[in-house]
């Protein structure tokens, strides 16, 4: 196991809501070295909270308590439209604690209103985290101090990559781009995998070669320094196979409809928005 960071090592957290992200989270902090001992959930779902115990060895709780007014950092990672219900038993115990929100669309206004303090970081994810691959966006409250940033990168980054946005609508669009992106990622993968059963592969190797060469091209950008064009100009000649496949879907109208198709994405998340912060 490794060792937990200064930061790490000491503090005491606190989970409301023990699904997915919360597990992904945790999981990720105790792989790096956070004791058990330093983590209380609060989990109503008496299957979830028993995985949670055998999986992780920390306490799990089916309702607020004053055990909570030991936590330092609560992590809020219950569904958004419980958000509000659920922050109601939690309020008077951690009012002083530093707060970071994993639910998706609330925005700080309303978090800030609904846990007692400004010091509140709203976060988007998205689910590589579960495999400590995922990429998460940053937003602190003005309130949220330079130690406080530093203990937020901390704890996500033991999920994959973070980044902090300047201007909280900005949200928005990263929750168009990361947030759903994994979607549009296993949608590209059904139809390359559907396209090679077409073609006479089995679906296994079809699918194979499809997650290979996803992973394959986005390990390459990343290590990259060129732009997606001058990769894509570089396995692109004119008249092969490759020129055929991209005339084809530059014909269909692929790449505006799925900048379209984003914006869509976009524009969701800001009703959801307006939707999630009513009281």
């Amino acid at each position: 196991m490794n060792t937990a960071s200064d930061a790490l090592s000491s503090v005491t957290i606190a989970f409301i809501g023990g699904g997915n992200m919360a597990s992904a989270i945790l999981g990720g902090l105790i792989r790096q070295g956070v004791r058990p001992e330093q983590v209380t959930v609060i989990e109503p779902f008496a299957d979830t909270a028993a995985q949670l115990q055998r999986q992780w060895g920390v306490t799990v709780l089916p309702a607020a308590s004053p055990v909570l007014a030991q936590a330092q950092l609560v992590v809020w990672a219950v569904k958004p439209q419980l958000f509000s219900e659920a922050a109601a038993p939690v309020l008077p115990y951690t009012q002083t604690a530093l707060h970071l929100s994993v639910a998706a669309g609330i925005r700080t206004d309303s978090l800030c209103r609904w846990v007692g303090t400004q010091r509140v970081v709203r976060s988007m994810p998205n689910t590589p985290a579960l495999v400590g691959q995922g990429m998460t966006a940053l937003y602190p409250c003005p309130q949220v101090s330079a130690d406080d940033r530093l203990l937020v990168e901390q704890v996500m980054g033991t999920t994959g990559q973070y980044l902090w946005v300047t201007q909280e609508s900005l949200l928005d669009a990263v929750t168009a781009l990361s947030g759903s992106g994994p979607a549009y990622v296993f949608y590209f993968l059904e139809a390359m995998t559907e396209a090679g059963v077409d073609m006479g592969l089995p679906q296994a190797q079809a699918y194979q070669l499809a997650v290979a060469t996803f992973a394959g091209a986005a390990s390459l950008a990343a290590a990259s320094s060129e732009t997606p064009e001058v990769l894509r100009q570089r396995v692109t000649s004119k008249g092969g196979t490759t020129y055929a496949a991209l005339t084809a879907m530059e014909a269909a109208g692929m790449k505006p409809a799925f900048v379209q198709a984003m914006r869509a994405a976009e524009q969701r998340a800001r009703e959801l928005g307006d939707e999630f912060g009513k009281d």
